[in-house]
């Protein structure tokens, strides 16, 4: 066997590992290994991760400050935002008529007495021109019995024909009456006697709905008010509440009612009375919430959940479901003690919601919990074990 293509091989293997040997110096530098991810490492307890800044793991999970709630006493229930009837109008004409002239727009602030349009109706005029003849008819029989009385005080007249005129007198009164009060009530009290029907504002208020257009024929018996007067402050919250949840609410118990309009808004209500029927259909009883608006966010027929609460001032941290892990009977949430410390904690449940918890014991406001991402700290804790 020749020599020449041994050393030939012997000296290209050489040279490979030469120049294999020069690029790990000039770029990795001598003796350097491959960098490794960081990962959790135990801390002070066999319940504590600890993650250097760098760890990637820490862009999985998100950070949360722990906030105290009142204590719910229920699920929240369905319910609707509803007029405060004892706040609230609907305005209907009371005689027929044709709308000449509109008044008042929908979202005015109105007075009480304020107009709110002009109707053109032959009823109107017929009770002024009643009044105007009973008013004449009155002056006429008084002026009758005051001669009818001078003349049986001089003896010219009979007696009889003196309570004659007397009795005319009593009818020409209780008609000019009649009359006064039917005009009375047509123009609410005002005593103005304009050429056509006014009709007024009985409360003061914000018009909420309007169904009157110019020229369009009215009566006192359509279905629908022509106007809604309410006053936006003060509302109701109207909740269906099932057969089965009737012991647990009273009148007087504080409620807290949400809307997906304003998130992060929790408005305070009462409940004012629960109603004696119970609906045979859907099984469900009526109750009746008083709630103030003084800004004015929520707005009639909104949605809503409305949470009763327990009695007292009592007040649990509230958590995420998404930062809650169930190992068996029990319940844990990740506690960060200080940046990538991270701590395994046990916790007791109060309510359990669709998707958040209130927790008894083991957790107090203002602690920082893992609300996304707590299994995979779980799982690294596992390893660790």
């Amino acid at each position: 066997m020749s020599k020449r293509p041994f050393f030939v091989a012997v000296t290209a293997a050489v040279l490979i590992a030469a120049a294999y040997l020069f690029y790990r110096y000039v770029n990795i530098g001598p003796g350097a290994e491959k960098p490794q991810q960081p990962a959790g490492t135990r801390a002070e307890s066999s319940r504590e991760l600890r993650y250097p800044p760098a760890a990637p793991q820490l862009n999985y999970i998100k950070i949360q400050q722990v906030e105290s709630f009142p204590e719910p006493l229920l699920d929240p229930l369905n319910g609707r935002i509803a007029y405060d009837e004892n706040h609230t109008a609907r305005v209907s004409t009371p005689i027929a008529g044709r709308i000449v002239a509109i008044r008042a727009q929908p979202g005015d602030t109105v007075a009480a007495g304020q107009t709110l349009l002009e109707i053109d109706s032959p009823d109107y005029a017929q009770a002024l021109a009643d009044v105007n003849k009973a008013g004449a008819d009155l002056r006429q029989k008084q002026a009758t019995y005051r001669r009818a009385r001078e003349l049986l005080e001089a003896e010219v007249i009979a007696r009889k024909d003196y309570e004659a005129a007397q009795a005319d007198l009593a009818q020409a009164e209780a008609e000019h009456a009649r009359a006064v009060a039917r005009f009375d009530n047509l123009t609410q009290g005002k005593g103005l006697r304009d050429q056509r029907f006014m009709l007024r504002a009985p409360i003061a208020g914000i018009v909420s709905e309007r169904k009157a257009n110019p020229g369009a024929e009215v009566r006192p018996d359509a279905a629908d008010p022509l106007f809604v007067i309410t006053e936006p402050t003060h509302l109701w919250v109207i909740i269906d509440l099932p057969e089965r949840l009737l012991g647990a609410v009273h009148p007087g118990q504080r409620v807290v009612v949400e809307v997906d309009a304003y998130p992060n808004e929790r408005f305070a209500a009462k409940v004012a009375s629960i109603g004696e029927v119970l609906d045979p259909a859907t099984r469900r009883v009526q109750v009746r919430c008083v709630l103030d608006n003084p800004k004015r966010l929520l707005k009639p027929e909104m949605y809503a959940r409305v949470t009763p609460l327990a009695d007292g001032e009592g007040r649990l941290p509230r958590v995420p479901n998404s930062a809650l892990i169930t190992e068996g009977l029990y319940n844990f949430v990740f506690v960060e003690k200080e940046p990538g410390v991270f701590e395994k904690r046990r916790v007791t449940l109060g309510l359990q919601g669709r998707a958040e918890s209130y927790v008894k014991q083991g957790l107090k406001e203002g602690e920082r919990i893992v609300a996304v991402g707590p299994l995979l700290l779980n799982s690294e804790l596992a390893g660790l074990n």
